[in-house]
């Protein structure tokens, strides 16, 4: 590809979600590496101003740096559309579709993709007969999972041992959020594979210090979770999950880069979550598996930059 296809990029990062951290994190390193390929970059930042206000007339290509609400959940892709200025990562309704934890789970459903068992609960439903009854229809046994439909970065996800749990978390929960969805806690080796314009690149293998690959665990040096790469798993194993990833980013019709979580559990893999907008910090798992492979960082960025487009 002409990587003369774009000189001026605007790198959008920050917002306001809960990750607004981690996103400012990763929109600096990219920063970065873009200048490194002499591209001019410029910076705006939803924070401080509506995304309707970035200038089309100065801006060649949008770099998506944001994480999290309004970030990756087709929010602001529908701007960039709207504004007719190329962006990057997925379009509209795959952002929709992958952050939002039931509608993705259908659609692996669907595609013959294992998955946890689950059930989705609404605040103006949540009674403790009714969870009962929930976990009961769809034969779901301790430990569960319980998180926010609609979140990003293991926010809000709890691991309950007990109904006792089970019910306090989603008390507490229900305070931040409006719908929840419970499923079926799976143990095993936890595996997380990159695809990058629809080609599987490699599986890595995650050993947190923490109960699991939470927020704390994923962005924090101190709780640093092990990395195994390659995952640690049989070569046979190993192209399976290759190829259920890249079904994964073909069936929910993602873009550009992303990475599917995984957790292998008596020689089955099943498919947790898929993130269209995965970190690009220092303890990011694309960059460091892409890095395995030969792609340096900067190499990364500029290889997720030039597949940007309209109508993703």
């Amino acid at each position: 590809m002409n990587k003369k296809k774009f000189k001026r990029v605007l790198v959008v990062l920050g917002g306001t979600s809960g990750e607004r951290k981690v996103s400012l994190n990763s929109g600096k390193a990219c920063i970065k590496a873009l200048k490194k390929k002499k591209y001019l970059v410029s910076t705006f930042d939803p924070k401080f101003k509506n995304l309707n206000l970035i200038n089309r007339n100065k801006t060649e290509v949008i770099f998506n740096a944001l994480h999290g609400k309004d970030g990756e959940d087709g929010i602001a892709q529908s701007f960039f559309e709207y504004l007719r200025i190329p962006y990057t990562h997925s379009g509209v309704i795959s952002s929709f579709n992958c952050m939002n934890k039931v509608i993705s789970k259908n659609i692996f459903i669907r595609n013959k993709i294992l998955t946890p068992k689950f059930f989705s609960l609404k605040k103006k439903d949540r009674t403790n007969n009714i969870i009962q009854k929930l976990l009961k229809k769809k034969n779901i046994n301790f430990p569960v999972v319980i998180k926010p439909v609609s979140e990003g970065s293991s926010l809000g996800v709890k691991i309950c041992k007990s109904f006792k749990e089970l019910n306090r978390s989603s008390r507490q929960l229900f305070k931040r959020y409006d719908d929840l969805i419970i499923e079926q806690f799976i143990g095993g080796q936890e595996i997380q594979v990159a695809v990058i314009n629809n080609k599987s690149l490699g599986a890595i293998e995650l050993v947190p210090r923490r109960s699991f690959y939470d927020y704390k665990a994923k962005y924090t040096k101190e709780a640093k979770t092990q990395h195994i790469m390659p995952a640690n798993i049989k070569k046979n194993k190993y192209i399976e999950v290759l190829k259920i990833a890249k079904k994964a980013h073909i069936a929910l019709g993602c873009k550009g880069v992303s990475r599917t979580d995984f957790k292998l559990y008596k020689n089955r893999f099943y498919l947790l979550e898929i993130n269209t907008q995965p970190g690009m910090t220092d303890l990011s798992l694309v960059p460091e598996i892409a890095n395995y492979y030969g792609i340096d960082f900067s190499n990364l960025v500029e290889k997720i930059l030039l597949d940007a487009s309209i109508n993703r």
